[in-house]
This record gives C-alpha cells, sequence and structure tokens, in this order.
C-alpha cells in the first residue's frame, strides 16, 4: 500500500524514470539474445554435445572443395574417406541457390523440406562409416535433395561410381514421402556424370513412401540415416535394421518444449540393440506428405 504522504521531487522523478528505462532496455536485449539463440537454434546452425560441432557455422567455404577442407580442418571430417566422399558431390547441384551452396546452414527446398547443414551430413557420414561397406545396403529416409543419398553412395562404392558386378547386392535407396522431391533428387543427382552412372547403375534409386515404416522391400539395411525428427524410435526401422547395422536418427523428446537428439542405434550380430544419445539438434519433422 503507498503511504499517502508518498511524494517525488521533480529531479527524483527523472532519475526514477531513467533508472526505470534503462531496465526496460537490458531486460529486452536479454529476450532479444534469448530469441536469436533460439532462431539459430532452429536453423540447427549448430549442434550441442560435441566440441568440434561448435566450430560448424565457421565451415562456409567459397567453394564447395573450401566447405569440405573447413569441415575437416574442424575436425566434423576426420576419416579420409568421408573426406574423399563428400568432395566427389558438389552441394550447388543440390541447393536451389548456387550463392549460398556452400555455406554451413541449412538451405530451403520447397515444400517444408530442407537440405541440412554440412557439418550433420558430416557427422552422419562420419557415425555410419564403419557399416558403409562394398556390399551395403543403405536407407537415406527424407532424402529430400538427394546430396547425402550420393555421398553414401560414394562411401559404399569407395568413392567412386564405377563399381563393377563384384559389389552385386550394394545399394543406397532414398525415401521421401513427397513426390516433387523424389523427381528433385533425381534430377540433382543426374547433374554430374558420377550421379548419373550410380542412377544407371541401379547403385542408387529413390523411392515415394512413408520413411517413418522404413521400406521393407529393401531390408535389411546394413546403415538407416533419418534426415528428419521422428516421434520416436520406430519399431519398423529397428526391424529392417541389419544384425549388425546402425541407425542414426534424430528423435524429438516427449516433454513439451521440442528438444531433439540424435540417437546412434546398434544392432548386434545377435539382434540385441544398444542405444546412445549424442547430441541436440533441431530438424524438420519426419510426418506425412502435405494435404
Amino acid at each position: 500500500m503507498i503511504p499517502t504522504n508518498f511524494h517525488l521531487e521533480p529531479t527524483s522523478c527523472c532519475a526514477f524514470a531513467r533508472r526505470l528505462l534503462q531496465s526496460c532496455e537490458a531486460f529486452h536485449r536479454y529476450w532479444y539474445m534469448v530469441g536469436l539463440a533460439n532462431f539459430l537454434s532452429g536453423l540447427h546452425l549448430f549442434t550441442i554435445g560435441q566440441n568440434s560441432s561448435n566450430m560448424a557455422w565457421r565451415c562456409t567455404g567459397r567453394t564447395n572443395a573450401e566447405l569440405i577442407s573447413n569441415l575437416a580442418a574442424s575436425g566434423l571430417i576426420q576419416n579420409e574417406r568421408v573426406l574423399r566422399a563428400m568432395s566427389g558431390v558438389d552441394r550447388a547441384h543440390y541447393c536451389p541457390h548456387s550463392s549460398s551452396a556452400y555455406e554451413d546452414s541449412p538451405q530451403s527446398i520447397g515444400h517444408g523440406a530442407t537440405i541440412s547443414a554440412p557439418h550433420m551430413h558430416a557427422s552422419a557420414c562420419e557415425s555410419l562409416l564403419p557399416f558403409l561397406h562394398p556390399t551395403a545396403r543403405v536407407l537415406d529416409i527424407g532424402s529430400g535433395s538427394g546430396y547425402l543419398t550420393h555421398v553414401l553412395a560414394n562411401l559404399v562404392a569407395g568413392g567412386t561410381s564405377d563399381a563393377d558386378g563384384s559389389q552385386a547386392g550394394a545399394k543406397v535407396i532414398g525415401i521421401d514421402h513427397i513426390q516433387p522431391l523424389v523427381t528433385l533428387a533425381t534430377n540433382n543427382m543426374s547433374k554430374s556424370k558420377d550421379g548419373r552412372a550410380l542412377l544407371e547403375k541401379g547403385r542408387v534409386d529413390f523411392i515415394c513412401g512413408d520413411g517413418r515404416k522404413g521400406y521393407p522391400e529393401g531390408a535389411p539395411y546394413d546403415a538407416i540415416h533419418v534426415g528428419a525428427a521422428a516421434q520416436s524410435l520406430h519399431s519398423d526401422l529397428l526391424d529392417q535394421l541389419k544384425s549388425p547395422g546402425r541407425m542414426f536418427i534424430p528423435v524429438e523428446e516427449q516433454s513439451g518444449f521440442g528438444d531433439q537428439w540424435i540417437w546412434v542405434v546398434d544392432k548386434d550380430p545377435d539382434g540385441n540393440i544398444r542405444k546412445e544419445k549424442t547430441m541436440g539438434v533441431r530438424y524438420v519433422p519426419l510426418t506425412d506428405a502435405p494435404r
């Protein structure tokens, strides 16, 4: 309750007003920074839980070679096979705007989908690498632009597209629930000689379907990559994972705050499942096609 004899002199009023204004400005600055951090997190320009990933947004280059070199210099690419595979795919063939193709950030490709930031592609490749051998079968869910599907095919083929029939059975399948993106991925991959060869030899297929259910016609898979945030570790995907095999999947926690984490799920030769929560991320959701 304000006392009846409460009074402020004019000079005191001015001082009080200044302090109030300064407090409001500090308050707004604080919430501006919080909002900016949330915005950047929403674009998954950075990830949480890996020290090297904190350098991710500094990896932007002027050319594809410079982008990949920067990812390697930052420790995001550690294996020579991943370096060769990513160097062999020009990201400009998969981004809608060549001027921003070599930025280490996600890019919109329409239909509510994105091509993920290169540092996330590098992380996925490094994680799945032990299972990307010359006879591997790989499923890329939410294949979108087709970029990572091409990189995964390079890893299975040893970085080249001229593998002969001795690698029979080796295949990378990209699946997306939006037909225009399936067409886009095929067209993008056809822009390079190596990409066309992988398609023509049947080493890569793009399929339209509900990735949450996997693609049983091509199972079992040595490696499964999921490029959108799932609501759970879908049992269909676990069933289609080979023993041994590995899945790299972002999953949204059911806390109500929208937190997402990468889970690396291993199935051992006896079919036992081991799950590891590795880093916080921000992906578009793995959902039904727009209606």
